[in-house]
């Protein structure tokens, strides 16, 4: 079965500025990325369908008179929601009250469908509608994803050198560490008693950290000396993060390797954070949040009382910065000084509350990207400076 994971307008705006590089099926949230998820529980060939400058990188794979099972990226799935579409007969949707999650049928009856249309799904829930939401479900995704990674697989012992809290043996065949072949965690301490901690293949786990789950640490990420980290927090692919970090995401390629605080916060990838820089995530006043949103071009009420940091991809802040609760910085940002900036910085804006901000270039930053990426041996592709292009052009609407 070919199957789609798409992107509506709302949930493209709602995310952003995340969803400005990626499409919403490729978040990481939990241990995998959304399209993982379904993989597992729905397997067949998957492929993306985005906003239309991102189709060039996330390629749709089924022609217009193909038949495909369109589902929603934004929607995290389980058992009985894969079961559920996988009922589906040609023609046939399933909505939510955020509108049709499944479709089965062509891709140009599925672009004419209207968002009201199929019946009434048994799955109301388990969508990510907002950024925030990201961080406020990872808890639970990571123990989901934990529980059928794992299963029926035995990763490497702890090496002595650890201090393990809780019990790691085995419950109904699951234990509540897994350490892949190739990671090395030497002299650290792992806190099971809240929830699973997972360390991936080439992953780095340093001594005197301290590790609370539930907690995933991804392929060939570091964790720094005396790292303090605490439950909900997924550290995707390469990412390089010390000092106090609780409930945060970080999709991938990112650093915030020194001391300084971070909660409930997502950050995208290649993004850098300073030695130093702090980040609150409640108000003094214990007051409910704020957050912009670029949807409405405003700030929204969030009913959260912990909100922090949320960063686009290839932005960057300097040593001994500061940023105020919920803060939302966009693409390709460099932000340095002392002060605290305000709650949004839209994207290629580079400064401090000091004196003031100004544009990034496209020529800057691409510069800047290119260097970047080929620490990592990767290379900033023709279709990537397109997709860049298209950002940079739009985001002037928000300065």
């Amino acid at each position: 079965m070919k199957v789609v994971l798409f992107d509506t307008e709302q949930s493209y705006q709602n995310l952003l500025p995340l969803s400005y590089t990626r499409p919403v099926g490729a978040f990481r949230v939990g241990i995998v990325t959304i399209r993982e998820k379904w993989e597992h529980f729905l397997p067949g060939e998957y492929s993306f369908y985005p906003k239309g400058y991102l189709r060039d990188k996330f390629p749709l794979l089924c022609g217009e008179d193909e038949e495909a099972l369109f589902i929603a990226g934004d929607k995290l799935p389980d058992k009985a929601m894969a079961l559920e579409a996988s009922q589906l007969r040609p023609g046939d949707a399933l909505r939510d009250s955020g509108g049709v999650w499944a479709y089965r049928g062509r891709l140009r009856d599925f672009e004419s469908l209207s968002p009201d249309a199929g019946r009434e799904s048994a799955n109301d829930s388990r969508r990510i509608s907002y950024v925030f939401d990201i961080f406020r479900m990872n808890a639970g995704e990571i123990v989901s994803d934990y529980t059928w990674l794992t299963r029926d697989r035995t990763g490497i012992a702890p090496d002595p050198s650890d201090v393990i809290i809780g019990d790691a043996r085995p419950a109904n065949g699951i234990s509540a560490l897994f350490i892949e072949p190739g990671a090395v965690v030497e002299g650290a301490v792992l806190n099971l008693k809240d929830g699973p901690i997972y360390i991936g293949a080439g992953a780095h786990v340093m001594e005197g950290a301290c590790l609370r789950g539930p907690l995933a640490v991804c392929d060939d990420a570091k964790i720094r000396m005396g790292a303090k980290i605490y439950g909900g927090s997924t550290f995707g692919p390469y990412c390089k993060v010390g000092g106090e970090i609780d409930n945060t995401v970080m999709f991938g390629f990112s650093n915030k390797a020194h001391d300084g605080y971070l909660g409930n916060a997502v950050i995208g990838e290649w993004c850098n954070i300073g030695a130093g820089t702090n980040s609150s995530n409640l108000k003094n006043d214990y007051s409910k949040i704020r957050i912009w949103n670029y949807a409405s071009q405003r700030f929204m009420r969030t009913d959260l009382q912990f909100c922090g940091l949320i960063m686009g991809d290839h932005s960057k802040a300097g040593i001994n910065c500061m940023f105020n609760t919920a803060t939302v910085v966009g693409v390709g940002v460099n932000f340095h000084g002392a002060g605290f900036p305000r709650q949004f910085i839209p994207s290629f804006q580079n400064g401090s509350p000091e004196a003031g901000f100004s544009d990034i270039s496209i020529d800057t930053f691409m510069q800047v990207a290119s260097r970047v990426m080929g620490r990592r041996g990767l290379e900033l592709t023709d279709t990537d400076r397109r997709i860049f292009e298209h950002i940079h052009q739009s985001a002037s609407r928000f300065k």
